[in-house]
């Protein structure tokens, strides 16, 4: 199916869903997550002409701001460079309106209810054109609140409700637990978005079809050839502005148990029996819970100090000085299956780090037998950002009279090998699932809860037993004990790992 043929399917499958009738109701409107992420997500699927025709978007958040402030908000993060798209955002940001109103009360959500029935009528939208899109960028600590006023006094009446809630959903599992009960009073599990971006990504969306429609893999998708898999995401970045949040939920919360399980899932899962979003989730819970409860002994935690004019984590105004919370973590997770039984499952998050990069590195056992001393083992790579790329490390003959192995890479680099090449960003994808009621790529309350019991007890034990973070310089690649602390689960670090992949000079 050419890309062409694919845009016009998916937005066929919205206008038929929708029946070309949408309101989209952005909750914490006035917050950093709306401004960011959720309001240029919305205009990219307006511009590329996947909202129905007949929409609105609202914001709706406890901020006094006035229809021009408002647009303003909107509008200072949408992607401008060219003319045309400066016509387009303007014609978006008319789309846009801004209710006031309270998470706690229950006249703020009638209100809410009866500017968007009003706003329907205007457009003269009936029975099943009238849908509702719930967005909730806002704090965990409201989610059932709101979902509450939500339920009680604002879902669609005739058409399609839908609540699309952010992560960390909840804080161990008695809370994850809690939260997944309270919101399967008030709504349906088949409306219930529980939105994870790393998902949206275009490496993420592709493991599943270069696991399961590549004969070559198959085979050796298993213990028998796999020595280990890290899967890594590096911030360059530190904590400040959000150290309160932060500080509240840490590395492990805040990244590990949502982002990188959920790539671990998509490596580590069955085949599905379908290509449909109950198969592929199921597949997922059964893995998850075939994994052990992560031990501390399998663990490595860091958190960024000082370094040069770099403030450290504790340094920020809203972190208690002698915190010990971990803004670095590496865990090991072990899979009790057949397929994957000794094999390690290295996840790794740190803040304040070198450099800036997701991927996904599988290295392969070490050849057999001793034809050819030293070379280094196989590797195959999703990188997920920057740049998406996936490459296969392999030994080759160096050319020319030498008879020696060297190492070089089979790369498919998507901006060297596709033209035309346009990837959407990740919240665009989700909310473009939502819209056509794919849960493909949002989580299930049994696999949240099947999440959080690999994650909890380890949690637990750190905060009781008061774990001291190590210390690692502001810019660094983490802390001291990193390698060593890789290198007992068997990994061997390539010396000549190369991002860029230049000519190899075959002189010297």
């Amino acid at each position: 199916m050419s890309q062409r043929t694919a845009i016009e399917k998916l937005r066929k499958d919205v206008s038929n869903r929708l029946k070309d009738g949408l309101t989209i109701i952005v909750l914490g409107a006035s917050g950093d997550l709306a401004k960011k992420k959720t309001f240029p997500a919305i205009f990219s699927l307006y511009k590329d002409g996947f909202l129905p025709k007949n929409i609105e978007v609202l914001g709706y958040a406890r901020s006094d701001l006035d229809k021009q402030e408002f647009h303003e908000r909107v509008a200072s993060n949408l992607e401008l460079e060219e003319e045309d798209n400066k016509k387009v955002a303007d014609a978006f940001i008319q789309l846009c309106h801004y209710v006031k109103g309270k998470y706690d009360e229950d006249e703020s959500f009638k209100s809410l209810d009866k500017y968007i029935c009003e706003s329907e009528k205007k457009r003269g939208l009936k029975g099943d054109q009238t849908n509702r899109i719930f967005y909730m960028a806002l704090p965990p600590g409201v989610y059932i609140q709101v979902s509450k006023g939500l339920s009680r006094f604002v879902r669609s009446k005739e058409g399609k409700t839908a609540i699309v809630i952010e992560k960390p959903f909840g804080k161990d599992t008695e809370s994850a637990v809690e939260l997944v009960n309270e919101i399967k009073k008030l709504f349906k599990e088949e409306e219930v978005y529980r939105i994870d971006h790393y998902l949206g990504k275009e490496l993420a969306k592709n493991i599943m079809n270069v696991r399961f429609s590549n004969t070559i893999f198959r085979p050796i998708w298993n213990n028998h050839y796999i020595s280990s898999v890290q899967i890594t995401l590096k911030e360059p970045f530190g904590c400040e502005g959000r150290g309160g949040y932060f500080d509240e939920f840490g590395v492990i919360r805040d990244v590990l148990q949502n982002h990188l399980l959920q790539l671990f899932s998509l490596i580590a899962m069955e085949r599905p029996i379908r290509h449909d979003s109950e198969a592929i989730r199921d597949e997922k819970v059964k893995l998850l819970r075939c994994v052990k409860p992560i031990e501390l002994e399998d663990c490595l935690l860091g958190q960024y100090v000082k370094n040069g004019d770099k403030p450290g984590y504790t340094e920020d105004e809203t972190v208690h000085d002698d915190s010990l919370t971990a803004t670095f973590a590496t865990l090991v997770l072990w899979i009790e299956n057949e397929r994957w039984d000794g094999v390690p499952f290295i996840l790794k998050n740190g803040k304040a780090l070198d450099n800036s990069k997701a991927e996904i590195r599988i290295q392969f056992k070490q050849v057999p037998g001793g034809l050819y001393q030293d070379v280094p083992r196989n590797e195959l790579v999703f990188r997920i950002q920057p740049g998406e790329a996936i490459y296969v490390k392999f030994n080759n003959k160096v050319p020319g009279f030498s008879v020696d192995s060297m190492m070089t890479e089979l790369d498919l680099t998507y901006q060297s090998r596709y033209d035309n090449l346009k990837i959407p960003a990740a919240y665009e994808t989700l909310l473009l699932d939502v819209m056509r009621g794919d849960h493909s790529n949002f989580v299930r309350d049994d696999e949240l809860v099947a999440a959080w019991n690999i994650f909890t007890s380890l949690l637990h034990q750190i905060e009781t037993d008061k774990i001291k973070p190590e210390p690692y310089p502001y810019g660094s690649r983490g802390p001291e004990k990193l390698d060593e602390f890789v290198k007992k689960y068997g990994v061997e670090r390539l010396e000549h790992v190369n991002y860029q992949w230049p000519k190899q000079n075959l002189e010297g």
